[in-house]
């Protein structure tokens, strides 16, 4: 089962004959295994990673540390949630040192981030303090690389 969970991982798109041939897995038992994980929330969601800026398509992204007063019987959790509804925010972790929550927002212009944090974010009753981080530029993301051409992985056979 990890096997095929960590080839989906790097290739969504791969069926499951393909993967059938790649493990040695009946074609059908990888199915039953993807359709299990599916099922219990093993597989969350089959995903495409898009380099916008290359379709002309600008996005203003930030990472904002959040600070918060856990609350009683649920600590960061309630407002963890509260924070992750909101559109605006593409992830949201947990995290130790100065602040308590990471959360990484994309809008179309700073103005919408800034206004996200001031309207939606800052007011929420257990938030204390945030601080935002643009990010300048993208380099890689979810193990791809966006700008330029990825370099082969191998090296090349020589008889």
């Amino acid at each position: 089962m990890k096997e095929i969970l960590e080839l989906l991982e790097k290739d969504a798109r791969l069926t499951a004959e393909q993967i059938a041939t790649m493990t040695g897995v009946p074609a059908s038992e990888v199915k039953k295994a993807i359709t299990k994980a599916e099922r219990d929330r093993t597989i969350l969601k089959y995903k495409t990673v898009i380099n916008w800026e290359k379709f002309g398509q600008e996005q203003v992204w930030a990472l904002i540390e959040v600070r918060v007063q856990p609350q009683r019987d649920v600590g960061f959790d309630a407002i963890a949630e509260r924070i992750y509804r909101f559109p605006e925010a593409r992830s949201v972790y947990l995290v130790s040192g100065a602040y308590d929550l990471a959360v990484l927002v994309t809008a179309r212009t700073m103005q919408e981030i800034a206004s996200f944090v001031a309207q939606k974010l800052a007011p929420l009753e257990s938030v204390l303090g945030t601080v935002t981080h643009f990010l300048l530029k993208r380099y890689k993301e979810d193990g791809e690389i966006l700008d330029g051409e990825e370099k082969a992985r191998r090296l090349p056979l020589t008889l």
